[in-house]
């Protein structure tokens, strides 16, 4: 499967996620999204820059509870303050999935069946 962007072709997988990680762009970023009828707001690009920076620094995808985590952290709430709060927010922002959309949007590896556990 692929996408255009900006005449090019962008060659995703079966699910939407690039096959090249280096082919990720805000541009592209924003044609996955759509495809995923998702319009991106600044929420969604803050969200999709903090990940991919924590990717960047650990070579490692934030799951779901990392995500709330991450962001008690930053609104300095414990996580189970506003752990209600942020899912709640986080499946406003990505209804299908905030861990998968997440990934897929910000040009990160597929979640893996073993990431879920």
């Amino acid at each position: 499967m692929s996408i255009e962007v900006n005449g090019k072709t962008i060659e995703t997988d079966e699910e939407g996620y690039l096959v090249n990680r280096a082919d990720w762009t805000q541009d592209v970023a924003a044609a996955i999204a759509k495809a995923d009828n998702l319009e991106m707001t600044d929420s969604h690009w803050g969200l999709i820059d903090a990940v991919r920076e924590h990717y960047r620094k650990h070579q490692q995808r934030l799951k779901c509870n990392d995500l709330v985590h991450l962001l008690g952290t930053h609104l300095k709430k414990t996580p189970h303050e506003v752990r209600h709060d942020v899912n709640k927010h986080l499946y406003q922002l990505f209804p299908h999935s905030p861990e998968k959309q997440i990934a897929k949007i910000g040009g990160l590896p597929k979640l893996l069946p073993a990431d879920t556990e």
